[in-house]
């Protein structure tokens, strides 16, 4: 199989090193450094393009948007001025979804990292200086890294997870060397997942366990790392037994019921209710985040960019007491108006997401805490997961009653709409949730998208759940399997 044309792109994110998309060789290119020392593969894994991982444009497969009419009045939202392949998704159509020579704003940039990831991984042990223990740590985040990326990958373009199938299921392409002229293969399944927990078994031990930023990983996030991959494979069990050592480790939520939004700015309109000169912390600022990643540069958010499906806000309107009010619903939504600058802008009976907040694409506490609710409610105890459930609701919700649950089915239900108010709009969660759930005939549903008078739909476990290899890739790996979608 030909080489994968993304590596042409990661060699340009090696800041540090690369003039093109040559493996690095003993002769010096003039004007470029080649990795060496320790120091030089130290500033690779501090190149800041590291932490843009994830795009946000998967969300227009989704249960939680509605488009804009062709020409809005809220002009980001207009149905018209979407890219071809957000109409593509939204639309729900069928094979690609990219047009040929466009960029994927997912994809590329993973294998960009995962080439980086690479470089440290199969040379960082053989440089002359460093002590054996700073070396070991920095491969042991590059492991780390590589196998985030992977989790998010295959995911995106693969079948969920089934132990059935797996070993069958087309993954995605496993590169391992920085070696471009290697061939590559689309590993299955199975081999992906298989590759993720050995690179973080091999990364936990030789990792820190105090980092010197939230941006490198420590050994207690290797915690909510597995409990977010058992959960994806639906190892309940064992998803369980790391939510719980992370937890006991760190558990600090975020009090949004301090936070008020103010009129006339973006980035900055949640705030904090005694002094709106402070906004909502940003991932790294966020004393729930373990770990932080950010939005990919290109189509991080979908900011002012789509409206609320009324399917999400029914869900929103649900398990809230008299009087309570659920913050994520007050701050990070804007009702009938928008005024994000001199003029308010008006759509009446119509909701626009536009939080214009920085969030966590790597891990955070809220998603461990709903880790265990979902876990005890499914293979525990109804009772620890609405304690799970109650406690993360408490730091969301102004005057919450804590939920009760009389049976466990009924404690994963509340626990599963919460999770999916939680992570609203955020990167691939609702996409990989629905992926995951339509497996359940409890919870397989299909998906109604509406533009104008046309009405388009996604029935449970259809491919189109399934993201398209983009088309630069296909057009040097034309003999690479396909899902046909």
């Amino acid at each position: 199989m030909k080489k994968i044309i993304v590596l042409c792109f990661a060699a340009a994110a090696l800041t540090a090193g690369f003039s093109s998309c040559n493996r690095y060789l003993d002769v010096k290119p003039k004007g470029y450094t080649i990795p060496q020392f320790y120091e030089d593969y130290q500033k690779l894994m501090n190149n800041m393009s590291l932490i843009r991982v994830s795009s946000a444009y998967p969300g227009y497969l989704t249960d939680d948007v509605q488009t804009g009419d062709p020409t809005d009045v809220s002009k980001q939202a207009s149905y018209s001025g979407l890219a071809d392949y957000k109409k593509a998704l939204y639309t729900f159509q069928p094979g690609g979804v990219f047009v040929p020579g466009s960029s994927d704003p997912l994809w590329e940039p993973a294998y960009s990292h995962i080439y980086t990831y690479n470089v440290v991984i199969n040379n960082i042990m053989n440089v002359p200086d460093g002590t054996e223990q700073e070396k070991k740590q920095l491969k042991a985040e590059a492991l780390f890294g590589r196998a985030f990326e992977y989790l998010t990958l295959v995911n995106a373009y693969a079948k969920h997870y089934d132990p059935a199938t797996a070993a069958t299921d087309y993954g995605v392409p496993l590169v391992l060397t920085e070696d471009i002229n290697q061939p590559y293969k689309r590993g299955t399944v199975e081999e992906v997942y298989a590759l993720i927990k050995n690179d973080l078994e091999a990364a936990v031990k030789d990792l820190p366990a105090k980092a010197v930023n939230i941006f490198h990983p420590t050994q207690s996030v290797g915690y909510s790392f597995l409990s977010r991959m058992y959960l994806y494979m639906g190892n309940y069990a064992a998803a369980l037994t790391n939510a719980k050592a992370a937890l006991a480790l760190n558990s600090t939520l975020l009090d949004y019921k301090l936070y008020t939004t103010k009129k006339g700015v973006t980035f900055g309109r949640v705030c904090l209710a005694t002094d709106n000169s402070v906004r909502f912390p940003d991932a790294h600022q966020n004393g729930e985040s373990l770990w932080v990643r950010y939005g990919s540069s290109s189509s991080a958010s979908l900011n002012a960019e789509v409206y609320v499906s009324k399917d999400l806000l029914n869900v929103f309107a649900q398990d809230l007491a008299a009087g309570a009010v659920d913050q994520r619903r007050a701050l990070f939504f804007c009702d009938g108006e928008s005024n994000f600058g001199v003029k308010p802008v008006y759509f009446p009976g119509r909701v626009l997401y536009g939080p214009y907040i920085d969030p966590n694409f790597g891990f955070g506490n809220a998603e461990v805490f709903l880790a265990a609710a979902e876990c005890e409610a499914r293979v525990g105890d109804k009772q620890e997961a609405m304690n799970y459930l109650n406690t993360l609701r408490n730091a969301r919700i102004k005057n919450n009653q804590p939920l009760v649950a009389a049976t466990n089915d009924q404690a994963l239900q509340l626990v599963l709409n919460e999770r999916r108010r939680e992570f609203c709009f955020v990167g691939l969660n609702r996409l990989i949730d629905l992926k995951r759930l339509n497996r359940d005939p409890r919870f397989a549903k299909t998906i109604t998208h509406q533009q104008g008078n046309d009405v388009y739909t996604l029935p449970a476990n259809d491919k189109r759940y399934i993201l398209p290899v983009p088309p630069k890739v296909l057009e040097f790996n034309g003999t690479m399997p396909l899902y046909e979608r």
